[in-house]
């Protein structure tokens, strides 16, 4: 072959790997499809979305998109099709991002044959790297979480900020997550999320775009794990999954208090006998007003001034009180939390009996005795029970119980379980109580004293015999007040906490009682139809001469006496417009079972 034949030959080499080039070269950016699939199951699957790195989970058939999660993990880049590492297997897909993270996602059965889930576990492979999936708010409601100061339903409504998803104290942090929480997310299109209970996790939600989970850049390097199921709707999703956030069996609590109203009595006092004249003078004016039958609460102050106090059960004393004889034991609930002050006998009594341990410390480096953990607990410097310490635990319940059974209390109420006293002061928490880990070891001890019992704040626990005392409400018409009334109920009952007492009357977070009149009947209008109704501002101080309510509040009674106060008025049932006078006593007035008698002024 000579030179010529040699040099074309040559050329045309050339020119074939030129257009081999340019054609895989179109075949990547040019002619290759944005999307391709990289799991199939028998009614949906998942496809990578190249153009906005999104994973996009649709149904097979009708090709419906349910949800779609934006891998925000990295940083903007032409991704090419996507290969499925585990070829060989049909129901994982694994990758490796950009020597980065892996990505490993299983296909995997539901608890019924309309549900698929898919396991989605990011692994970070080098230290420092934050990992975050943002989920799509187009076309799709979402609902579940975590309570916060303004409720709303649904969740595309909220705007928050990213950072740890767990219970926060909302008086030192309002912006945080309070009161009831759980790592389950619920989405219109029959879609669930639920993400791993025991990984830290932070989440962020931007109103009407997404919300994302983000993993903490640390050097452990912690995984983003979570589930994606879906169901034919967002009915049978809730039903299959949603459900099961708590396999254990569910104990109900003492349902009692449904049939009473909670009087809260939180007049400050310095002594026990004054505080106790000022609840004779209370229950006084409850039945001068024909509001005697109820649960008369009692802040922690008063409880603990109870406590100290050398006289026998409380409610005994009542019996025997000049001119009360006839007088039945007054029912009430008390006040405690984990905290005591460090001016308190009980701290300077553990401190002289070797027990720094009973309290969250600090261990030395020079020597072998813990330091307490100092922090503020209504004003003052405190300590918090070490509820990792079996010893401390016994020893705080047994105080509990013996003052209980003392004072002859309906019920007990905790608060003060929510937030990290650690993490609160920038120290790394031991392992047993990152996150929400003390919350759960407080709730389970209080269960343990049986089903009459209140906390203020709880999470992976609805399957535990407690009424949840819901997040305190400013005194206004905002979704941190009256607004947020309805959300919050919906919030708590899809978590499945259906036991809870909603705030007082006309909201808490006010200096002194509420006096406005419009929002407090509105306020009183909602509540009727909630499983648990309180007051803290009393009916005499706002609208005694507008509105009554004569609620059934024993077991089979279908009628009821009713007082109509102010001589000279009118006063109508607002269920049968029927007009009384006012300043008589109706006798045996009919009450079915589902009526509520309100009587409103009519003149």
């Amino acid at each position: 072959m000579n030179e010529t034949w040699k040099g074309a030959i040559a050329c045309l080499g050339v020119a074939v790997f030129f257009v081999m080039t340019i054609g895989i070269i179109y075949w990547q950016v040019v002619d290759q499809p944005n999307k391709n699939w990289i799991l199939r199951g028998s009614i949906s699957g998942l496809i990578w979305e190249r153009r906005s790195h999104s994973l996009v989970l649709q149904t097979l058939r009708e090709e419906k998109t349910l949800v779609e999660i934006n891998v925000g993990n990295f940083p903007d880049m032409e991704q090419p099709f996507v290969k499925n590492l585990c070829w060989l297997n049909k129901t994982e897909f694994c990758y490796t991002w950009d020597a980065m993270a892996d990505l490993e996602i299983s296909l995997q059965p539901g608890p019924s044959t309309g549900t698929e889930c898919y396991r989605i576990n990011w692994t970070p492979l080098h230290c420092k790297i934050t990992l975050k999936d943002c989920f799509s708010m187009t076309n799709v409601s979402w609902y579940g979480g975590a309570s916060i100061r303004a409720q709303r339903w649904p969740l595309n409504n909220v705007n928050t900020k990213s950072q740890p998803f767990v219970i926060s104290n909302l008086p030192k942090n309002p912006t945080g997550y309070g009161s009831v929480l759980e790592k389950y997310f619920l989405g219109s299109t029959g879609v669930t999320v639920t993400v791993a209970p025991d990984i830290p996790i932070s989440l962020s939600v931007e109103s009407n775009r997404h919300f994302c989970l983000e993993s903490p850049s640390s050097i452990a390097m912690v995984p983003l794990q979570y589930m994606v199921c879906i169901s034919q709707n967002i009915t049978a999703a809730h039903q299959e999954v949603g459900s099961q956030l708590s396999e254990l069996e569910r104990r109900l609590p003492n349902t009692d208090i449904l049939g009473l109203p909670i009087w809260r009595h939180y007049k400050a006092a310095d002594s026990a006998a004054k505080m106790e004249r000022g609840l004779r003078s209370f229950f006084n004016r409850l039945k001068r007003h024909h509001l005697g039958e109820g649960l008369i609460a009692l802040n922690e102050h008063s409880t603990i001034l109870l406590s100290n106090a050398d006289h026998m059960r409380f409610p005994m004393a009542l019996r025997h009180t000049r001119g009360l004889s006839l007088i039945k034991p007054l029912k009430f609930s008390i006040t405690l939390s984990p905290y005591t002050s460090i001016k308190s006998q009980l701290f300077l009594s553990s401190l002289q009996e070797g027990k720094e341990n009973y309290w969250l410390s600090l261990q030395s480096k020079f020597d072998s005795h813990p330091t307490p953990l100092l922090t503020k607990w209504k004003g003052q410097f405190s300590v918090r029970l070490n509820v990792t310490n079996d010893a401390a635990r016994s020893w705080y319940m047994d105080r509990v119980s013996l003052l209980w059974q003392r004072l002859g209390a309906q019920y007990v109420t905790f608060e003060g379980a929510e937030g990290n006293t650690f993490a609160e002061q920038a120290i790394q928490p031991p392992r047993e109580l990152e996150g929400d880990k003390y919350i759960g070891i407080f709730a389970l001890m209080a269960a343990t004293l049986g089903n009459s019992t209140i906390i203020s704040a709880i999470t992976r626990s609805n399957h535990l015999p407690l009424f949840i005392q819901m997040t305190p409400l400013q005194s206004d018409w905002s979704y941190a007040g009256l607004k947020g009334i309805i959300p919050s109920v919906l919030h708590y009952s899809l978590l499945g906490y259906n036991f809870f007492i909603p705030d007082a009357v006309g909201g808490t977070l006010a200096n002194e009682f509420l006096t406005e009149e419009e929002l407090y009947i509105r306020w009183l209008q909602l509540v009727t139809f909630l499983p648990v109704m309180s007051f803290s501002t009393p009916p005499w101080v706002c609208c005694d001469d507008w509105v009554l309510i004569a609620p059934i509040t024993e077991q089979g009674r279908v009628q009821r006496d009713i007082y109509l106060p102010g001589e000279g008025h009118k006063w109508m049932d607002t269920n049968t417009a029927q007009v009384f006078d006012g300043g008589t006593l109706i006798r045996n007035y009919s009450v079915s079972l589902v009526e509520v008698p309100v009587f409103v002024k009519a003149s």
